[in-house]
């Protein structure tokens, strides 16, 4: 199976080294005022980290700006749109991106990529066999094809009876059809576009 070749890697990671400097540079300041906007509106650490899979199967921690409050009734790591643990102020984060700020550092530190199969939690990634561990040969990114295609994800999921079940036999398979299909013919160029269209929605 195809992946990116010894070049294009270092390609890639030298552009997100780069972009996630200017990025913490220019946003820093953004990241703090949500951070403690969140910390007030969730009554607890602002900031949410979570397992994540990714290069090569490894794990690595995953950063974010709290959107939600817990719930002892629901333990799903599936959101919907209409996920009662979803904050007022925590809705605007995640349609904003807002919350997304904070991966800039996971980039930087090299866990994750600007570009490229969103990362998983345990009981996914870590599934893969066949083809399909073309997905874990890279970094996962902040943004991708699959991200890009499944931007309403929220809403599809709060529309069907099984969130949890749609989302394993539906949509996953179809994220990683899409990553491998990106990673088959991968170009930098693309991974531009990609970035271009996430920006401007």
């Amino acid at each position: 199976m195809k992946t990116l070749s010894r070049i294009q890697g270092i390609q890639k990671r030298g552009f997100d080294i780069t972009l996630a400097l200017l990025g913490i540079f220019l946003t820093g300041w953004l990241i703090v005022l949500a951070y403690l906007i969140a910390s007030v509106d969730t009554r607890s650490h602002g900031l949410f980290t979570q397992q994540r899979v990714g290069k090569g199967g490894r794990t690595f921690t995953l950063y974010k700006i709290k959107t939600m409050r817990p719930s002892q009734h629901i333990q799903t790591t599936v959101t919907t749109a209409n996920d009662p643990r979803i904050t007022c102020i925590g809705r605007f984060l995640r349609k904003s991106k807002i919350d997304e700020l904070p991966q800039l550092w996971n980039v930087f530190i090299g866990d994750m990529s600007f570009v490229g199969p969103r990362p998983d939690v345990p009981g996914f990634a870590d599934k893969l066999n066949g083809d399909a561990l073309v997905i874990l040969s890279v970094r996962p990114g902040i943004t991708g094809p699959a991200t890009l295609h499944f931007r309403r994800e929220e809403e599809i999921l709060a529309a069907q009876p099984d969130p949890d079940t749609y989302n394993r036999l539906v949509l996953y398979p179809e994220k990683v059809r899409l990553n491998i299909e990106y990673l088959q013919n991968w170009c930098f160029k693309k991974d531009l576009r990609l970035i271009w269209k996430t920006l401007v929605g």
